[in-house]
């Protein structure tokens, strides 16, 4: 194993508590952010950045709606300020503003409806199924630091069938994805977990991550290598198709990445976000381009 001699590029260092990035058709980045709560769309070439939706709670991730919008899952709220002097955060740029957990739809105006709630605690990451439904993990509130006996779900949400549980008993379930052969991967505990949508039957992947952090958000490339946020080790891990890792991109002590996405015009560009220092980085010339996401269906 060698660390990627390719080097990341800050493409701007202010989006504090940042998630779920999404490269969006017309060439921007949409990243989320979770306190306090909405969408930020960044333009690459410059780092310039502005608000585009706002929401109590905390914008946990997003997917592109196939009408320009978004599909958010939404964790309620973090109370960050506990955390900000072990981040490095500025207290003043973290308001609090708790709402309602939930599965919502953002409108490109800006509107914002609930589309899902009842018996959500946190939802933290989702993903759309080719067929149009959504997938997301629900772990327990506030990063698991409240809950004590609290346990993760695991959910689907269609506008047919509506919610749905799939299954439960996590200790904390976090980022989602599609392998390039169409099955479900998640983040759970230290490890990485396949989930089957039908039954809810679970299986390790990976069992225990290499280092010392949990897995958050991670993206697959059309390989089936696997690029995931490991925050407290502050790096992204790189795993071949059988779970070896093959590589990593450090991204310095002082960062906590949270999640990845792959974007550019060719789609071989890994595009970070941090919870801090709050930067979104760029890995540019990756050997294979992203997996296409589907974007949500909307009616």
């Amino acid at each position: 194993m060698h660390a990627l001699k390719m080097k990341y590029e800050v493409v701007t260092a202010e989006a504090p508590l940042g998630e779920g990035p999404v490269w969006c058709p017309d060439g921007t980045l949409v990243i989320s952010q979770l306190s306090p709560g909405g969408l930020h769309r960044i333009q690459p070439e410059t780092g310039k950045s502005e608000q585009i939706i706002s929401v109590l709670g905390g914008c946990n991730s997003a997917q592109l709606a196939s009408d320009g919008g978004f599909i958010i899952a939404n964790n309620g709220g973090i109370d960050f300020t506990g955390f900000a002097d072990a981040l490095g955060l500025d207290t003043s740029k973290i308001a609090y503003q708790p709402g309602p957990p939930g599965l919502q739809r953002a409108f490109p105006d800006g509107q914002v409806i609930t589309l899902a709630h009842e018996g959500l605690q946190a939802p933290n990451d989702l993903i759309v199924a080719p067929d149009g439904t959504v997938y997301f993990t629900d772990p327990p509130p506030h990063g698991g630091t409240q809950t004590e006996g609290g346990e993760g779900r695991f959910w689907s949400y269609s506008l047919e069938a509506g919610l749905k549980q799939i299954a439960s008993g996590f200790d904390f379930d976090n980022g989602v994805a599609f392998s390039p052969e169409g099955r479900l991967l998640i983040v759970e505990a230290r490890g990485l977990m396949w989930i089957d949508p039908a039954s809810g039957e679970k299986e390790w992947w990976i069992e225990q991550l290499p280092g010392e952090s949990p897995g958050d958000g991670f993206a697959f490339d059309v390989e089936g290598n696997l690029y995931c946020a490991c925050p407290m080790d502050h790096r992204i891990r790189i795993f071949d198709p059988k779970g070896q890792q093959t590589d990593e991109i450090d991204l310095g002590p002082d960062a906590y990445p949270t999640n990845c996405c792959f974007g550019g015009t060719n789609m071989r560009t890994l595009f970070t976000t941090e919870l801090a220092p709050g930067r979104v980085c760029a890995i540019e010339g990756l050997p294979h381009p992203g997996l296409a996401l589907t974007p949500w269906p909307t009616p």
